[in-house]
């Protein structure tokens, strides 16, 4: 992580820009941190609008509390094969 002022920010954001795509840059005013420039280089906006939503990760944590359905129980409702394990072994339905 890089820590720099805020007019360092102004004199030379092309740099900070660059840097924050391979690092954290945390920009202060008078010591004290004020903002965290984060590069999102690569992302699409769908992505990024998804990451920021203070709802939908609200919903997502709502919705890992919840009793999940187990694998086997989703394929056999979807009617399709249980996919085999990691090691090679086929899940036996329950």
């Amino acid at each position: 992580m890089k820590t720099i002022n805020v007019r360092d920010l102004q004199k030379k954001v092309r740099q900070w820009i660059s840097a924050s795509q391979k690092d954290y840059v945390v920009v202060t005013r008078h010591g004290k941190p004020v903002a965290m420039v984060t590069g999102v280089e690569g992302y699409d906006w769908e992505d990024l609008s998804w990451a920021t939503n203070s709802a939908f990760w609200k919903m997502i944590e709502e919705r890992r509390k919840e009793q999940g359905i187990p694998l086997d129980e989703v394929c056999r409702r979807l009617g399709v094969p249980v996919p085999p394990r990691r090691n090679g072994k086929r899940r036996k339905p329950q």
